[in-house]
């Protein structure tokens, strides 16, 4: 028989919200014909340009684990369905820059917004130092699943 506890039904719950998550994405994306893979590499994009840094077709590969040419179709297909855009960088022209463009942004932000404003007001129900706890906890619990996930791609020792 399984363990039981709090840390055990706290992992079910996790895994339970990811679950949901990967729905709430997949019936979004839907209804705007973008695969989970599209809104991924979308997030990506975002979030490497909200910090400053460079995103190429490479850094979407490396991240979202794709083969080069699944990652040369995902960006055709974001380039071609207004998403993202591509500037050639360099002497040589032969670094390719991507860019989210502003269809990328009002379409994320219709799919996702229902989601954020449901969120927020489950969250309204909390106090600051009770969402400041969740928040340690869910950093610790996204760092724990990296190490995991380092782990298991490693190769095994002799």
């Amino acid at each position: 028989m399984p363990p039981s506890g709090l840390p055990q039904d706290l992992v079910r719950l996790l895994q339970d919200f990811t679950l949901e998550a990967n729905h709430y994405v997949d019936a979004a994306g839907g209804r705007n014909d973008m695969h989970r893979t599209d809104l991924n590499a979308l997030a990506v994009v975002m979030r490497h340009s909200a910090a400053g840094r460079v995103v190429t077709p490479g850094v979407l590969r490396s991240e979202l684990r794709l083969s080069s040419p699944a990652t040369t179709a995902l960006v055709d297909r974001l380039h071609a369905s207004g998403h993202l855009t591509r500037e050639r960088l360099g002497t040589d022209r032969r670094q390719v820059q991507l860019h989210m463009t502003p269809k990328a942004y009002r379409d994320g932000s219709a799919m996702f917004l229902p989601l954020a404003m449901r969120m927020g007001k489950a969250m309204d129900a909390y106090s600051p130092e009770e969402l400041e706890l969740v928040r340690r906890f869910m950093t610790d619990m996204v760092e724990a699943t990296i190490d995991a996930r380092h782990e298991a791609t490693s190769p095994e020792p002799n």
